[in-house]
């Protein structure tokens, strides 16, 4: 079997030392979609190097997101990359991310469940600057055909919506070339831009990250609940249940309690059809 259950999660971790500076950042949140209005204040914390802040989703593209792919790369772990689909994202910061900054990235293995007719790897990233550790990253990461071998099926990821109307709905449009700004931070699948290639794979033309819808539905939450302040993040987690086409409008609904915000993320134009789930931000 490609995957070896007892090797994976017996390997030693992998580290790598990672750094990014305002640059990074920018680069980061100009490929959520930050910046219109150009001269608004509240974009400006996104875009201009003075006022800069660090959207903490930005964890999962530091260091180019290598975090995910020392994970797949790891001893047991042989399996075709036209078989995996990443399920689910979760971070938790231990402290604000840096503008500039120097880290060690430690990956490894964390836990493999055996869904049936599919594996779910849970790959863990870890960085930790000379002042202590910065964020704890979890991919939940699917690979179809490898299940079956008898293992966990896993905790229930399930979280129930609120049965009343949302506190907040926003909106926020996919640009048409937003998926080619934000791979340049560092996840060149071209499934993403490549037509021929989106094809083989199903899709009728290339398909937005899962991981720039997760980045833009945060920063909808930290600006419309949380004051525009990214400090405030605690911890944030999804499941990616259905793709964004560029283009396409998020309808992103909010429900918020004391120090959690409940989201559930649709695509306007396909009647709302589901695209992030079980979604929950954490906060102070």
């Amino acid at each position: 079997m490609p995957i070896d259950v007892a090797k994976a999660l017996a390997a030693e971790p992998r580290s790598i030392e990672i750094a990014w500076d305002h640059k990074d950042i920018q680069l980061y949140h100009l490929g959520l979609g930050a910046g219109v209005p150009a001269t608004d204040p509240g974009e400006l914390r996104y875009t201009l190097e003075s006022r800069l802040h660090v959207l903490p989703s930005f964890a999962t593209v530091a260091g180019a997101g290598m975090g995910v792919v020392g994970g797949l790369g790891a001893p047991g772990i042989e399996v075709d990359l036209a078989a995996v689909l990443h399920g689910g994202q979760g971070i938790v910061l231990h402290r604000p991310i840096p503008v500039r900054g120097k880290a060690v990235s430690t990956s490894k293995v964390a836990a493999i469940y055996d869904k049936g007719k599919a594996a779910v790897l849970v790959l863990r990233t870890e960085a930790a600057d000379d002042e202590g550790p910065l964020w704890t990253s979890d991919a939940q990461i699917f690979v179809r055909g490898e299940g079956g071998f008898g293992g966990e099926r896993g905790p229930s990821a399930r979280t129930e919506q609120p049965d009343r109307a949302p506190d907040h709905t926003v909106e926020r449009k996919v640009r048409e070339e937003q998926a080619l700004l934000y791979r340049l931070s560092g996840d060149w699948n071209p499934l993403h831009a490549d037509p021929d290639f989106a094809a083989l794979a199903g899709f009728d033309r290339p398909i937005l990250h899962g991981l720039c819808t997760y980045g833009m539905t945060l920063k909808a939450v930290v600006d419309t609940v949380l004051g525009g302040d990214v400090a405030r993040v605690r911890s944030y987690t999804t499941r990616f249940t259905g793709v964004v086409y560029p283009g396409e409008t998020l309808r992103i609904r909010m429900w918020a309690a004391e120090g959690r915000v409940q989201v559930s993320v649709t695509a306007v134009e396909r009647d709302d059809a589901p695209v992030l789930s079980d979604t929950l931000v954490e906060h102070v």
